[in-house]
């Protein structure tokens, strides 16, 4: 049985069905769970979500009347609440520190023991955003309801430990890169706002933008869209169109915040106003929006393409690094802390003489991740595997350069850090 009551008389062990107000304001990612932790109900005794709707079915019981008379809704119903409106969410244009983690938050974990599960959420986001795309152009409006829970599960992952799943989208193929493409800047952007010390509202908006940023190009012809050469000129002005297209779609939606709009609209502007579709420049440019140009361009040139092979992830944040009046320098700088300087699955040369891949990061030591030891440069041969942190003192090694694996003819560089138990 569905009841409406004030938060004043919320209590643990109650089953929570639904919040009323903008989804987007409320303190949990998730709004059908029994609340068990103290620290959840105090988060929502702060929210100021006036009233919840609990299943007494499912958790513990109001105590009294649910609702005085004068406050409406009767207490029971026998249809859902409606959907909310979702208002526009006013974004800091700077954030000097980390905002506190929430009291959900979830503890970090080693980036291989989230391998896993990870690449269990890569596959189900490839089916739900195959899916929601693939319905998308056949024309169904987007519910942005609907999306959230898979940027909650994207999420929940990137706080287990960001590097595992941002790393494991990066292995998309050419066939799948754009429903990928989405999953991966999904990832991004939250790992990005949480740099940034956003709130939990604003990195969830981050997520949902992330995730619908590209839905234009279901507009865009296949032929063109999946074409393996080089574009011709009329080809690629079609391309430019697909943020407006998108911008269109998502504007016929229901619950799409202004934000998702505004990312999908305006991440292909640049700082200096040379991009599209509306040359915007410099502040006239969202903060989501700038966050979204650093987050899309990372994927996108890290990712094997219909007509380009991938760059290695290190080499791609130094070569954006040099794209002078493309980016807002203090967010790249906030994007470089949150993938590292040498991302997961940089293969690099270590003072031993020894290569190594990189297996995840210490965020306190960009210079000094956790890496996989497998190969002598000086014998030339594979040697015992050995993980190594170089940040520990006691490691007595550390990073001199970035090597290509097919300048040493490694071909399965890859399954060396995303699966943990394969050896050299």
């Amino acid at each position: 049985m569905l009841k409406k009551i004030p938060v004043q008389q919320v209590k643990l062990g109650m089953f929570l069905h639904g919040m009323e107000g903008p989804w987007l304001s409320h303190p949990f990612w998730k709004t059908k769970f029994v609340l068990r932790d103290q620290a959840d109900l105090d988060a929502l005794a702060r929210s100021g979500v006036p009233a919840v709707w609990i299943d007494s079915s499912k958790g513990a019981d109001v105590e009294g009347e649910a609702l005085d008379a004068k406050d409406a809704a009767p207490a029971l119903v026998t249809e859902p609440e409606p959907k909310p409106v979702v208002p526009v969410l006013t974004l800091p244009e700077t954030v000097a520190e980390p905002a506190p983690a929430p009291a959900q938050a979830q503890a970090r974990v080693g980036a291989g023991e989230e391998m896993q599960r990870a690449a269990q959420l890569v596959n189900r986001s490839r089916e739900a955003v195959v899916k929601l795309f693939g319905e998308a152009r056949l024309g169904k409006a987007i519910d942005a309801e609907e999306c959230l829970p898979l940027v909650e599960d994207v999420a929940s992952s990137v706080a287990r430990n960001p590097s595992a799943l941002i790393s494991l989208a990066r292995l998309k193929t050419k066939d799948d890169y754009t429903y990928m493409h989405s999953v991966a800047v999904c990832a991004l952007m939250v790992s990005l706002a949480r740099q940034l010390g956003l709130s939990e509202a604003q990195t969830r908006e981050a997520g949902l933008a992330g995730l619908l940023h590209d839905v234009g190009k279901m507009a865009m012809p296949l032929d063109v869209l999946n074409k393996p050469g080089a574009l011709t000129d009329d080809e690629f002005a079609v391309m430019r169109s697909h943020p407006m297209r998108g911008f269109e779609m998502l504007r016929d939606g229901a619950a799409v915040p202004e934000s998702a709009l505004d990312v999908c609209l305006h991440h292909h502007e640049k700082m200096d106003g040379s991009g599209y579709p509306n040359k915007l420049k410099g502040e006239h440019i969202s903060l989501l929006a700038r966050m979204g140009a650093v987050c899309d361009v990372y994927d996108a040139i890290t990712s094997n393409r219909p007509y380009k092979t991938a760059w290695d992830a290190a080499g791609s944040i130094q070569r954006m690094s040099q794209w002078a009046g493309h980016f807002d320098p203090a967010i790249f700088k906030a994007f470089v802390k949150s993938v590292g300087i040498y991302p997961v699955g940089t293969l690099v040369k270590l003072n031993s003489g020894r290569l190594a891949v990189v297996i995840d990061q210490n965020p306190g030591a960009l210079v000094s991740p956790v890496v996989r030891v497998f190969f002598s440069t000086k014998s030339k041969m594979p040697i015992p595997v050995q993980v190594l942190n170089l940040s520990d003192p006691a490691a007595n090694d550390k990073i001199v350069g970035r090597e290509a694996p097919q300048d040493w003819g490694f071909s399965h560089i890859d399954d060396l850090w995303s699966k943990p138990d394969v050896r050299a």
